[in-house]
């Protein structure tokens, strides 16, 4: 089908023409780009300008075919990396790729081009399914398909090959109607967010709340946390007694909670789980729920709260620093250790 150029609040996603062959050719030079991507490298010239030749002259995505866009900012003037489909099963399935150029990383470019793709691909195109693959080392790239709304579906591997060398995948996908479900959810920030106990009226809402797949090394799932409640750890001597609350937002259940409350053994309580589920993340839902959990400790006589997280790509470690954990030096279990000291 003919391809209508894209708008974003800050970006053009044009079809590819003959001159962007040269920054194509730059880009995908680059080894930092070019790290965990599916062209050889040196990628030469001509390769670039056949490749630029063969898009330009196609209407938009084609089914058996890969197509191109390039990504711009509104002016057309600076270049800031493409967009790639392609389109399989008669058409109806969208595998998505995306590069940017190393001065545009850390911009959201990524994200904000990568939803006018495939609010396309849905809307315009009909698809029913899109997907993106990518190697397991590339936690940004994944990031960047969990804001699109792809949800992790596999781990194939030693399934791809690039010059003789090969490696796992991941694949990450969404059909229609979970796209639908992810554009229109809720991401305002809540005007009432609260605690509740988990009952066995909600149980079974806790067990299915989920963060995106980049966030499980860091955050563990509720099911496990069910698990190490019922069977604590012995720290010092004695079990870990642990506190669990569903966190709620404007009355939808969003998250979950858990802590190891102050005993005679343990002098002070330690923020154990703290989960907010995909749908409902960057709304300050986070944020709040630590409010609530230092009211608690407060009204408990504590005077501080201990915490840890593993340090990463997408670790929650900015978060606790923002609101003010300070690092203690040590480090339990490989997890770096944080102190929050209650103000007077």
């Amino acid at each position: 089908m003919n391809f209508t150029p894209l708008t974003t609040p800050r970006l053009l996603i044009r079809a590819m023409r003959a001159d962007d062959a040269a920054q194509l050719h730059e880009r995908r030079n680059d080894p930092e780009v070019a790290k965990y991507q599916a062209w050889p490298t040196p990628y030469p010239i001509d390769s670039a300008v056949e490749m630029v030749d063969g898009i330009a002259a196609m209407d938009g995505p084609t089914p058996g075919e890969w197509w191109m866009a390039t990504i711009v900012d509104r002016d057309d003037v600076t270049m800031l990396g493409d967009l790639v489909v392609h389109l399989s099963d008669d058409g109806h399935t969208a595998e998505i790729g995306y590069t940017l150029a190393r001065p545009a990383w850390g911009h959201g470019y990524a994200v904000e081009a990568g939803e006018a793709l495939v609010e396309y691909l849905f809307e315009q195109v009909g698809v029913t399914r899109v997907e993106g693959r990518l190697h397991p080392d590339n936690p940004a790239s994944a990031m960047v398909l969990e804001r699109l709304g792809l949800v992790f579906e596999g781990h194939t591997k030693l399934s791809f090959w690039l010059d003789g060398d090969n490696s796992d995948d991941w694949i990450y996908a969404v059909v229609r109607h979970d796209w639908q479900a992810w554009r229109d959810r809720r991401q305002n920030t809540p005007t009432a967010v609260t605690l509740v106990e988990i009952d066995p009226d909600n149980l079974d809402a806790v067990r299915r709340l989920v963060t995106h797949r980049t966030q499980q090394r860091f955050v563990s799932p509720v099911e496990r946390s069910l698990g190490d409640a019922m069977f604590p750890e012995v720290i010092d001597g004695a079990p870990v007694l642990a506190w669990m609350r569903a966190i709620e937002a404007d009355g939808d259940l969003v998250g979950f909670v858990m802590l190891a409350l102050t005993t005679d053994a343990h002098p002070e309580p330690y923020l154990w789980r703290l989960l907010i589920d995909r749908m409902h993340q960057r709304r300050g839902i986070g944020r709040a729920t630590l409010d609530l959990v230092v009211d608690c400790c407060r009204a408990s006589g504590d005077r501080s709260l201990l915490t840890s997280w593993v340090p990463g790509k997408g670790s929650p470690e900015p978060v606790y620093l923002a609101y003010g954990f300070v690092p203690t030096g040590n480090i339990v279990d490989g997890e770096i250790e944080g102190r929050l000291t209650f103000e007077p």
